[in-house]
């Protein structure tokens, strides 16, 4: 293995990329709603919804999830950057601008996500299922009056922890970073402090 690497943090760059890259066709999470009658593809890169076969996006959304691309890219790209060069002297602004990106990403989006469906039970009635399947009844004001229960599927899709070990890796990276560039101690001056001799008398 090649010396003056951090190679936690070339993994986690790459794998950054490559989930930026990837999220843009597998969500991290995904919601079915009866049988295929509609469909929630969600993640920080890309969101977008099916409506019995025709899908759409959110503009503001969509929004969110152009920075998402930007500030990830330029994240892993920064992580990459640092871990080849690791002991420059801009290294350490790189790393410290790179390594959070993933976390970040992933800490909001569970925020995000858990607050959606926070807002659909207080709005709506019901409870949209985070993980796993329910039977959900909808409101009557939504069926004009019928009583209507539809099955729904939900889960976190592989890219989801791809997520997370990219946000460990780019951790592990910082956590590595001391070993290969050790902190410097202060300079200790070797220069005697003794007094001089005092020069030797002539008679």
């Amino acid at each position: 293995m090649r010396a003056g690497i951090n190679w936690p943090g070339l993994v986690g760059g790459v794998a950054v990329i490559l989930l930026v890259v990837i999220s843009l066709f597998v969500p991290w999470w995904q919601l079915t709603v009866g049988e295929d009658l509609v469909k929630a593809n969600v993640s920080p890169i890309y969101t977008n919804f099916d409506f019995i076969g025709s899908s759409f996006t959110i503009p503001l959304l969509l929004a969110l999830n152009v920075s998402s691309i930007i500030l990830m890219t330029a994240g892993g790209i920064a992580v990459l950057i640092y871990s080849v060069k690791p002991t420059t002297s801009y290294s350490k602004q790189l790393l410290g601008f790179g390594y959070r990106k993933p976390l970040y990403a992933l800490i909001f989006f569970i925020i995000g996500l858990y607050a959606t469906t926070v807002v659909v039970k207080s709005v709506f009635g019901f409870d949209v299922p985070l993980i796993g399947s329910a039977i959900v009844t909808m409101p009557t004001e939504m069926t004009q009056g019928a009583t209507v229960s539809v099955p729904m599927v939900a889960g976190f899709q592989w890219p989801f922890w791809l997520a997370v070990a990219a946000s460990v890796l780019c951790i592990a990276a910082r956590l590595f970073h001391p070993k290969i560039v050790p902190i410097k101690g202060p300079v200790v001056n070797s220069t005697s402090t003794a007094p001089a001799s005092p020069a030797p008398t002539v008679a």
